[in-house]
């Protein structure tokens, strides 16, 4: 019977503390602020007329074989 008990005790201990587990930092949350100022630079972003020119990738040689020797 105290073995019971005991073991009863803790799982429910197992179980509470697992709901603290679920608990985020105030990093992890949503913040309107700061959404709406990446909002804005993503648009400023966005309506910039700033182009690029593609780079040319360098052309790869090909690999030179040896020749096979006759006997």
């Amino acid at each position: 019977m105290k073995r019971c008990l005991t073991i009863g005790v803790v799982l429910a201990a197992l179980c509470a503390a697992s709901t603290f587990a679920q608990a985020r930092p105030p990093t992890v949350t949503n913040s309107p602020g700061y959404d709406a100022r990446l909002k804005e630079s993503r648009s400023q972003l966005g309506s910039s007329p700033t182009t690029t020119a593609p780079v040319n990738a360098p052309v790869a040689q090909p690999m030179r074989s040896k020749k096979k020797h006759t006997n």
